[in-house]
């Protein structure tokens, strides 16, 4: 079952974060799947995406990034990190809330609205949470409910027949299906397109 656009980052961070939450023990210096960040530069990764994401709908520029750039204090502490991801994830989804379904902003991967920024925000967040878990040991996938809803939004094209949040690490490269090897080279649609009725 879909959530309203505006919920569906914050119910990407509190998914990503509650499986986190135990982990502040742990090495945060270890490489965050197969990125080049560490899993605490990781964290600062997904600040500045989300940020980003919100300041793109504030801006709505029509052919740039803007010059925003937020992330966390480089002293701070794992639950500090957790603080400010959550933050991101508060600042795009009010902004989703808050801009028309008329706003369009510039993005590299599609020029998009505010479901796109949404789905984009989770992406960001569900994904690298995912690369987090991975390397601290935990088996842990997207929930099936919010990977179904960005992917109905970023990927359209994406296989059918796999569980959602399966699919969505498929789509972003982070293993292979059955059937289907491991992708090299991807990225999401962030453009308009014909979408559900719920959109």
């Amino acid at each position: 079952m879909s959530v309203e656009w505006d919920d569906l980052p914050l119910a990407a961070a509190e998914a990503t974060l509650s499986v986190l939450s135990d982990q502040v023990h742990r090495d945060w210096q270890v490489g965050a799947g197969d990125t080049d960040w560490t899993c605490r530069e990781m964290l600062d990764h997904i600040v500045h995406g989300v940020t980003g994401y919100a300041g793109l709908l504030i801006v709505r520029p029509v052919d740039r990034y803007i010059g925003l750039r937020a992330g966390i204090h480089p002293e701070a502490d794992v639950p500090a990190a957790f603080e400010a991801v959550q933050i991101a994830a508060s600042m795009l989804a009010t902004m989703v809330r808050v801009t028309g379904p008329g706003a369009r902003a510039f993005h590299s991967w599609g020029t998009s609205d505010r479901t796109g920024f949404a789905a984009m925000g989770a992406t960001e967040l569900l994904v690298h949470g995912h690369d987090i878990t991975r390397s601290l040991g935990l088996h842990w996938t997207p929930p099936d409910d919010l990977a179904a809803q960005t992917l109905a939004r970023l990927f359209p094209d994406a296989p059918t027949g796999h569980p959602p949040g399966t699919t969505l690490l498929w789509c972003t490269g982070r293993h292979a299906l059955p059937g289907l090897p491991r992708v090299t080279h991807w990225q999401w649609n962030g453009a308009l397109q014909p979408t559900p009725a719920t959109l």
